[in-house]
This record gives structure tokens, C-alpha cells and sequence, in this order.
């Protein structure tokens, strides 16, 4: 083992996590990390890794922004076509993970996923910068392409055509839920004896939380 990796390490000592202190939903103490998260100014705190498993089990991972959340889940948008889009498509059961190094935290997350209407990610879509828009119109996510040239025309050509606006939501661009059905949180403690609590969601639909060992 490489002595100059495996001695990286980080003593976590900057708060607790007692189930008492959390929220009988895990939504609610989701958004109570949240509101913590943004007040400490952390850089892309809205990134997450999402994971999927395609038709053979082989499973994938990538980074991807939250972009809301509510009672039912957290939203997101991507390429209906691309890899991660497939892979949904074959088997709507994820994984995400928020990690917050600079509160000592992660957020882990599974559920199941499902896309959001055509009317909600419409509203989402235009409200991008154009430059945006029209690099979701003119990507062939995950495809093979012979350059960065050849992108680099598709855009230039679709910022000429729509100049003035007015970009159409493209067919396979939309917006994913996922629906979670077990929620961890995670504090970072002191001698890697950290502290988990994870909710998880029973069959008539209410959360109960249990303490991990870490």
C-alpha cells in the first residue's frame, strides 16, 4: 500500500448527531442541513453523485446538481438520451449522495426515479441562460463524436438560429424525481466512530429511524 495515501486521514470533530436533535420526517431534517449548508457558503453545495444500474447490474456513478426538492424527493435535469438516462430507464432504482466536507457531512439517499412533467421542466428549461439551452438542444450526451470541433459547430450554429430566443425544449431533455425510500445522515465524529441515523420508509408509507454503527 502506498504510505503517501493511506496516511491521509482527517480527525472530524465538528459537531454530533443525536436522534433526539432529528426530525420525525427526513425530509424536514434534510432541509434543516440544507438551510446549515447554504449558510456556510459551500462551494456547489447542490452537486450530489448519482448512481445507476443498468440492465446487466453493472452500476455507474457521476456528479449531477440537485436543482429542488420537495416532500416527495429531489429533482434534477439531464439528456433523457444519454448513459444515466438509459440506465434509468432500465432500472429506476438510484442512489445519491450529498458530501459537505466543510460541515463533516454526507446525505445518502435511495429510491426509486421517475421523470417530472413535460409542463415543469419546460418552466426550467427557459429558465436557463440561453448559452445553456442551446448546449442541451445541440449535445449528443454520452454519444461518440469525432471532435471537439465538430460540437463546437453544432453550437455555434444553433446560437445563430436562435439569436433571438425562443429555444424549443428539446424532446430528450427533461427533469427526474427521485423518490426516496431510505435517507442516512452522516456526521463526521472523532476516531471514525461517526454518527448515522437512517430513516427508512415502511410499506403504509410512514418513516422510521433507526442509529447505525459507523
Amino acid at each position: 500500500m502506498q504510505k503517501d495515501i493511506a496516511s491521509i486521514r482527517r480527525d472530524y470533530q465538528l459537531a454530533s448527531l443525536d436522534e433526539a436533535a432529528t426530525a420525525p420526517h427526513p425530509m424536514d431534517q434534510f432541509e434543516h442541513w440544507w438551510q446549515e449548508a447554504i449558510a456556510s457558503s459551500i462551494d456547489e453545495v447542490n452537486a450530489f453523485v448519482l448512481s445507476t444500474v443498468d440492465a446487466l447490474g453493472a452500476p455507474a456513478s457521476r456528479v449531477v446538481l440537485l436543482k429542488g426538492y420537495t416532500p416527495e424527493g429531489f429533482v434534477f435535469f439531464t439528456n433523457y438520451d444519454s448513459d444515466k438516462g438509459k440506465e434509468i430507464a432500465e432500472n429506476p432504482l438510484v442512489a445519491i449522495n450529498f458530501f459537505w466536507k466543510e460541515l463533516e457531512r454526507q446525505v445518502r439517499i435511495t429510491g426509486s426515479i421517475k421523470k417530472i412533467s413535460t409542463e415543469e421542466s419546460d418552466i426550467y428549461f427557459h429558465s436557463r441562460p440561453l448559452g445553456s439551452q442551446v448546449g442541451a438542444i445541440s449535445s449528443p450526451q454520452s454519444k461518440v463524436i469525432p471532435n471537439r470541433a465538430y460540437l463546437e459547430q453544432i453550437v455555434a450554429t444553433n446560437l445563430e438560429k436562435y439569436k433571438a430566443g425562443n429555444v424549443p425544449l428539446p424532446s430528450h431533455w427533461g427533469g427526474y424525481i427521485v423518490h426516496p425510500t431510505n435517507i442516512e445522515f452522516w456526521q463526521g465524529r472523532s476516531s471514525r466512530l461517526h454518527d448515522r441515523i437512517k430513516y427508512n420508509l415502511a410499506s403504509d408509507g410512514q418513516w422510521t429511524k433507526v442509529r447505525l454503527a459507523p
